[in-house]
């Protein structure tokens, strides 16, 4: 039988990417999302249709622990590349117990079913939020990440914790990626790139946050996929073996490793769209980090990471997209 690689949060902006880039090289894949409505979900559907519309996916929620048994023993995933979770730091001061759902009962959920049906691999998202105050950049996957500034960043790194576990207690081999400020076509709209380029579209005025002087390791989305497949493809070497990896769980940080200040960031859409923004400068919004900057070192070296694109090959592209998914014209 063919191996099948299970993706979760496969309608979700990462997700469906990689599952059209798995199926792309002929890999068997099976989806997994709850379709929730912390963002429009015909977005979600509409990305599906146009990126990934043969792959199955089975609409089910992470708490659901018998219907995610029942998933796994129809399909007997090999290898499962775990990416569905409540995102957002802001919403999370606002509804605590979605990430408590999602995040921790749900992940737990993912490694029981991964420990006891023989996963091979579990590849999971995590952020790089979990740096939070401990670390100063380039972040490093060996710097502290013991002090989150939101609910968000600690579900994140509680889910490195737990990986960590279960591949030392179990020998799962378990692979944690944390994802800086990916942006392109079918993003996010709570982000950044789609509320600041939709915002200039539509003659809107934009919120800058700490005045400006902030820096994002903003990372284009086909710079991540190929991150996400080169760490699903070389695992980690089983528990007991002598690896040059380190044990059965790594953690790799996936980032342009190129901060871009917001100021220059904005100027890019603005150059793309054809019109000026309107900016309401504002304070640092709680949970807000003011920089973040990947050190990839350890994803190069393992397994080629090597991201291709500035801001200025991709934000158009995200501009783009905009006026034709959205209909803003400026």
């Amino acid at each position: 039988m063919t191996a099948t690689t299970l993706v979760t949060g496969a309608a979700g902006f990462i997700g469906a990417y990689t599952c059209r880039a798995l199926a792309a090289r002929g890999s068997r894949v099976v989806g997994l999302d709850n379709y929730n409505d912390y963002y429009d979900p015909q977005l979600k559907r509409d990305r599906v249709a146009a990126l990934c519309p043969d792959v199955r996916i089975a609409e089910l929620d992470l708490t659901d622990r018998d219907g995610l048994a029942a998933l796994f023993d129809e399909h007997r995933p090999t290898r499962v590349i775990h990416l569905a979770a409540q995102a957002g730091v802001r919403y999370s001061l606002e509804n605590p117990h979605a990430y408590v759902d999602s995040n921790l009962v749900g992940f737990v959920n993912m490694l029981e079913l991964c420990r006891h049906r023989g996963a091979e691999h579990f590849v999971y998202a995590s952020s790089s939020s979990v740096y939070g105050d401990s670390a100063a950049p380039p972040f490093s996957e060996d710097q502290r990440i013991d002090r989150p500034r939101s609910l968000y960043a600690a579900t994140k790194a509680a889910n490195e914790l737990m990986a960590h576990t279960y591949a030392h207690l179990y020998g799962l081999r378990a692979t944690g990626l944390r994802f800086f400020t990916v942006y392109g076509p079918w993003g996010r709209p709570d982000m950044a790139p789609l509320l600041f380029s939709r915002a200039v579209l539509a003659g809107r005025e934009i919120q800058v946050f700490n005045h400006g002087r902030m820096r994002r390791d903003f990372t284009f989305i086909d710079d991540i996929v190929d991150g996400v497949l080169g760490a699903a493809d070389a695992p980690p070497r089983p528990a007991g073996e002598d690896s040059a990896m380190g044990g059965p769980h790594r953690v790799y940080n996936l980032g342009n490793h190129t901060p871009v200040e917001l100021e220059r960031f904005i100027a890019v859409i603005e150059g793309a769209a054809g019109c000026p923004a309107g900016k309401v400068y504002l304070p640092m919004q709680p949970g807000d980090m003011v920089e973040t900057m990947a050190d990839t070192a350890r994803a190069h070296a393992d397994f080629g990471f090597e991201p291709a694109t500035p801001i200025e090959d991709g934000m158009p592209q995200v501009v783009r997209w905009c006026r034709e998914y959205f209909g803003n014209r400026c």
